[in-house]
């Protein structure tokens, strides 16, 4: 009988709380959201224990997840101290182009071969999104709406590679432009530039789509040289 109710309480436990794997996810996505936006602004010393807490979940899946965080670059581990958040090294971020602009060549070029009809209509409607924040000058939406974009044309591309290679790009990069943006002509300009990328994309172009990622490369290379020169 005893065997009974202990399989019947471990089957409970189960199902009342998600997977372990499932909760690290969780709190990646949002710790990664909490240094990207600032909330963990670089140089600050991370406590798992009130991340915990304030995600509402165990300190293992807050351990994995910044892990998982060193491994992209986002925080470092310091031996008798604890986790660091680590800066942003523009220098690094020059380096990460340089790898980053062949990617976005091939992530377009897949997308505008592979993308679905529902796929090409959502990425329109991305452009008008990142137009309307850029009009606004609102860099949160703006930047956010960048997010979207570059997982909407990835996941255009149905290769799980390039969707895991690029998120920590991705990631790293809106750290960067939360960072250091903060002129209305830069989102105007950078949401034209998306837009013909999306555009291309959607109308199945993919040398007009190659072309245009080229010219949102060297948009982002002008900006974060710009950057490195007010240092």
């Amino acid at each position: 009988m005893r065997k009974s109710n202990s399989v019947k309480n471990t089957h409970n436990r189960g199902v009342a709380s998600p997977p372990e794997q499932l909760l690290a996810d969780v709190a990646f996505a949002q710790i990664e959201e909490m240094i990207i936006t600032r909330r963990l602004p670089p140089g600050s010393m991370i406590s798992e224990v009130q991340l915990a807490a304030e995600l509402d979940m165990g300190r293992t899946p807050v351990r994995e997840a910044l892990q998982r965080l060193r491994q992209v670059g986002f925080v470092e581990m310091l031996p008798r101290r604890g986790t660091l958040v680590a800066g942003v090294d523009i220098r690094q971020q020059l380096e990460l182009l340089e790898v980053r602009r062949p990617l976005e060549e091939l992530v377009v070029r897949m997308a505008a071969l592979r993308a679905t009809q529902e796929e090409r209509s959502n990425l329109r409607e991305l452009a008008k999104v990142m137009a309307a924040a850029a009009e606004r000058g609102n860099m949160e939406d703006w930047i956010r709406a960048g997010g979207v974009i570059h997982e909407a044309e990835v996941r255009a591309t149905h290769n799980s590679m390039l969707i895991t290679s690029m998120q920590p790009i991705h990631a790293q990069s809106r750290r960067f432009w939360y960072l250091h943006i903060g002129q209305n002509r830069a989102y105007v300009e950078g949401a034209q530039l998306h837009a013909k990328v999306l555009n291309a994309i959607a109308q199945g172009d993919g040398d007009q789509a190659a072309a245009a990622a080229n010219g949102l490369m060297q948009f982002i290379e002008r900006f974060t040289r710009s950057a490195l020169d007010t240092f």
